[in-house]
C-alpha cells in the first residue's frame, strides 16, 4: 500500500480556507498579535486601519475588474457561503460581510465596463 495521498481538490482547499475564517479571515496565526492583550486601538491606529481597509478594497476592485467571469462567480459563491456554525444564529456583522463582498464584485464589474 502507498502512503501517498492525492492532493486536495480546489473545492477542498477553498473549504479549508473558509473554515479558518473565524481566525483573522483565514490566516493562521504564527506570532502573537500586537494587541493580543485586547488593548483597544488608539485613535491613530484606528485611522490607519481604516486607510488600509480602503486601500485593500480598492486594490481588490482593480484586480477583480481584470478577473474572469468565473472568478467573479467564485467570489459571489464565497459571499453566500459565509454562515454561522451549525446551531448558531446569523450574526449581523457576518451577514453584512457577505453583502459587502458581493458589492465589491459588483463595483469591479462596473469599473470594468466604464474602463473599457
Amino acid at each position: 500500500m502507498s502512503d501517498i495521498q492525492d492532493p486536495p481538490s480546489p473545492a477542498e482547499l477553498r473549504l479549508r480556507a473558509l473554515s479558518r475564517s473565524d481566525n483573522e479571515g483565514g490566516a493562521i496565526a504564527t506570532v502573537p498579535a500586537p494587541h493580543s492583550d485586547h488593548t483597544p486601538l488608539s485613535p491613530a491606529e484606528f485611522v490607519q486601519l481604516r486607510i488600509r481597509v480602503i486601500a485593500l478594497e480598492n486594490m481588490l476592485i482593480a484586480v477583480l475588474a481584470e478577473g474572469s467571469d468565473r472568478q467573479h462567480q467564485v467570489a459571489r459563491n464565497m459571499a453566500t457561503y459565509i454562515a454561522p456554525h451549525p446551531g448558531f444564529t446569523h450574526h449581523p456583522l457576518t451577514i453584512e460581510a457577505g453583502k459587502h463582498m458581493t458589492a465589491l464584485v459588483d463595483r469591479a464589474v462596473h469599473y470594468r465596463t466604464i474602463d473599457s
